[in-house]
């Protein structure tokens, strides 16, 4: 029996690298208001394990209410398949577990709560999708997807010098450090207005805790976007569908909720459907490769539309990160099929996480 776990504190856990990591108190907030969310992707038959397993049934119930009849009784046929750590920690029947993704902190915790260890994957594997997980996989994966209509750089720094010298090459500069959550652990600089001096401090620490930081060229972003994967680990990825997002200052607000038609047909009109086809294809391709024998589950790879610098229209970033767990946009595409089980092109939404009377809130919204 599968049990699935909520843990969007996982990108921080990775940073940290600690077995006895404490996440913020918002990233153990979201976890415990949304504790319910693997019931969208979780398969009949399987469990959820939550912080607060009474609070996750009466969310289950509330979001049934709101999807069509059709799509009821499955979301109900969890509520008495929803259990603590502790409480799963006594079954027999527990054989697999699948959280959003795996790092040593999430490991640590299931085994403080009597989970056993051949539930569980190896140190050595944990290893591996942390390093897989680094910013440096996405820069790997970049050249192979430049054709004709995009763009995107990515560069391995580990001092200041090689920083300053892409600042004068490039003008404008995003960092990132190697491991940090989606919209987080970014700094800005400008030749003239924000010079490498100005973030030599948070620099230093970064190369110092985590060996490098990633430095890209700054593009005028038109859209965000992004396409969900999953693979086998054992040579081959599927591509699961388009995730058509939201964010506002750099953390995920909400996602689309339509067919992929639409979302295709809403793309269109930045970018031809042979290029997006030609990158869903590629990115099978190369992580089919690249993850054999190293990571089976889910992935994401974040993308963007932005503006030409030297004439109208627009490019394709096509690997600005790589997700190496469950997004919200494979919870967006489970949610679709819930929302709209008719598959009809004229029936759209949104998802929203929302934080409003001291909780986080999953809301669901027609367009």
């Amino acid at each position: 029996m599968t049990y699935h776990i909520f843990n969007p504190e996982h990108d921080i856990a990775l940073a940290s690298n600690l077995a006895n990591f404490t996440a913020p108190h918002a990233g153990r907030q979201l976890r415990h208001d949304l504790g319910f969310l693997p019931v969208l992707w979780a398969s009949e038959g399987d469990g959820i394990l939550a912080d607060d397993a009474e609070l996750a049934r009466k969310s289950i119930g509330k979001l049934s209410a709101r999807l069509p009849h059709a799509s009821r009784a499955r979301l109900h046929a969890f509520q008495d398949s929803v259990y603590t750590i502790n409480q799963a920690a006594r079954k027999d029947s527990l054989s697999f577990i699948e959280p959003w993704g795996w790092d040593a902190a999430l490991k640590s915790l299931l085994l403080r709560h009597g989970i056993s260890p051949s539930s569980l994957p190896t140190d050595e594997t944990l290893s591996t999708i942390r390093q897989l997980s680094h910013r440096q996989l996405a820069a790997s994966l970049l050249p192979q997807l430049r054709v004709d209509g995009t763009v995107g750089q990515s560069f391995f720094c580990t001092d200041m010098a090689s920083v300053s010298s892409l600042l004068q090459s490039h003008g404008r500069l995003v960092l990132k450090a190697p491991w940090s959550s989606s919209g987080r652990g970014l700094r800005f600089l400008h030749a003239t207005q924000a010079p490498v001096s100005s973030q030599e401090g948070w620099i230093k620490n970064v190369v110092a805790a985590q060996g490098a930081v990633m430095a890209e060229p700054y593009y005028n972003k038109v859209k965000d976007f992004g396409m969900e994967f999953c693979t086998d680990g054992a040579g081959h990825t599927t591509y699961l569908g388009l995730s058509l997002f939201h964010t506002m200052n750099g953390a995920y607000t909400g996602n689309v909720l339509a067919t992929e038609n639409w979302k295709q047909n809403q793309l269109s009109a930045f970018l031809p459907a042979e290029l997006t086809h030609f990158v869903e294809s590629a990115i099978c391709e190369q992580t089919a490769r690249l993850f054999r024998d190293k990571y089976k589950g889910p992935f994401g790879v974040d993308m963007m539309i932005v503006a030409r610098d030297d004439a109208d229209g627009f490019l394709l970033h096509p690997c600005v990160e790589i997700n190496l767990r469950r997004t919200m946009g494979h919870a967006a595409l489970s949610l679709t099929h819930l929302f709209n089980p008719t598959s009809d092109d004229d029936v759209t939404g949104v998802m929203r996480i929302k934080y409003e009377d001291n909780n986080y809130k999953l809301i669901l919204q027609k367009l």
